[in-house]
């Protein structure tokens, strides 16, 4: 098979067979990337992959596209995302391992031979079942409806103390899910083939992506939580069908901009203490008045059912300030909401230029100095609305991330008690210009 490795929003030149080709240009809609070739080429391609990262085979091509932030970073925000697991960088650090699938598979049997170091966990599960002795209590009714009277088998019910529960079936998913991937490491597919061994008992069950069901834990179960983590990530990242058919592509890939999006909003909600269903992605008032122009930022901060903070992350490469669209997007949502301003987060790499305070520049057109996570404020004439823009360095370790955030959300805070205020005001003014007219 062969090998295509690529980096995130970086373009690489290769030579290809126009089966190869086609292809790539007829890949699963999950992969972001485009093919062009120059026109003075007959063989060679431009490969440029936008903010998907992974891995996935593809008619004897396996592709590797990795991403701008180490792999342990990223592996460790999308954990958090997930379920507010704080996983130290340490434990996807494999130095030796430049694909995504291979330090996921060793990351997830060194956490399952922690886990099940004391055990697997079992669980009592309610069983139906027609036997030929008598097990727990009988059903009478089911009986007598598929029986018609005949004494054997007897319809029965009872509790099972079994290790075939949820957490173990998410575990052996991801484990086998795993185990599809060609994956280079000897080492990983090693400590796949413990995992499965250890969960040989238990069910094989196939989860969608959307259909990964939420864990609670306990303080019984609570040992499991990083390793179902971890079993999660993979099974809503590595399924998914080729828009060819239904032919299922191996693979898995991550979309940094549902990665950035989700790690922002459970980092900004602890950080401010809030709910989820005060804090998060939901769909807001309409832009028109007849409702046809539906909005639907990625934050919002409600009480009850005023919204009072409104804002968006993006997961973009700009250059040093960022796109009109995306603060056009962003005033339409505080035009909608009525708010006095509203954020806009911006993803900020190593080395990358900065979002700040703005200061202006010989040219005219607005620059932006090294102030972190200080945003930078543009006011709307005629509105008085004001944008604001942050950029939020993902670079570090979890922790200085988390950090971060905190100080993004001292400025929501301040946003959301300006709206507040205001909406306080106005409501005291309608009594009085209804007692003058």
């Amino acid at each position: 098979m062969r090998q295509i490795d690529l980096k995130e929003y970086e373009t690489s030149a290769y030579l290809l067979s126009h089966a190869e080709a086609s292809s790539l240009r007829n890949r699963p809609k999950e992969l972001d990337l485009t093919v062009t070739r120059p026109l003075d080429s007959n063989d060679e391609y431009h490969l440029a992959p936008g903010s998907t990262v992974g891995a996935l085979e593809l008619d004897g091509l396996s592709i590797l596209i990795q991403p701008k932030i180490s792999i342990p970073q990223l592996l460790s925000m999308a954990c958090y995302a997930i379920d507010k697991v704080k996983f130290k960088k340490e434990q996807f650090k494999y130095p030796d391992e430049p694909a995504l699938p291979d330090v996921l598979a060793r990351s997830l049997a060194a956490c399952a031979r922690k886990t099940f170091a004391r055990g697997l966990l079992h669980d009592y599960r309610t069983e139906e079942e027609a036997l030929h002795t008598v097990r727990g209590r009988i059903r009478f009714d089911e009986q007598i409806r598929r029986r018609f009277g005949s004494p054997l088998p007897i319809e029965v019910t009872y509790d099972d103390f079994t290790d075939d529960i949820p957490l173990n079936q998410l575990v052996k998913a991801a484990a086998f899910r795993l185990r599809r991937m060609r994956l280079r490491s000897a080492e990983a597919r090693t400590g796949l083939a413990w995992v499965a061994a250890m969960l040989d008992n238990v069910s094989l069950k196939e989860f969608r992506p959307r259909e990964v069901p939420k864990i609670r834990f306990d303080r019984l179960n609570e040992r499991y939580r990083d390793v179902v983590a971890l079993s999660s990530l993979v099974l809503q990242h590595s399924a998914f069908e080729s828009n060819r058919g239904d032919v299922r592509t191996p693979g898995f890939l991550m979309d940094m901009n549902e990665v950035f999006q989700e790690f922002v909003t459970v980092a900004m909600r602890e950080a401010l203490g809030a709910s989820d269903r005060m804090f998060g992605e939901r769909s807001i008032d309409s832009l028109d008045e007849d409702g046809d122009i539906r909005l639907k930022p990625d934050l919002t901060w409600r009480d009850g059912k005023n919204c009072l903070f409104v804002g968006d992350a993006k997961y973009k490469k700009i250059e040093g300030h960022p796109q009109n669209a995306d603060l056009y997007q962003l005033l339409a949502y505080v035009t909608a909401l009525d708010l006095p301003g509203g954020m806009l987060i911006y993803a900020q790499h190593e080395g990358d230029s900065t979002i700040g305070e703005s200061t202006g520049s010989p040219n005219g057109m607005p620059s932006y100095a090294q102030h972190e996570e200080k945003p930078a404020v543009h006011k709307v004439r005629r509105s008085g609305k004001r944008l604001e823009v942050a950029a939020l360095n993902i670079s570090g370790t979890l922790d200085d991330v988390l950090d971060r955030v905190k100080r993004l959300a001292e400025r929501a805070k301040d946003l959301r008690d300006e709206a507040r205020t205001l909406r306080n005001k106005a409501w005291q003014q309608q009594p009085a210009k209804s007692a003058a007219a």
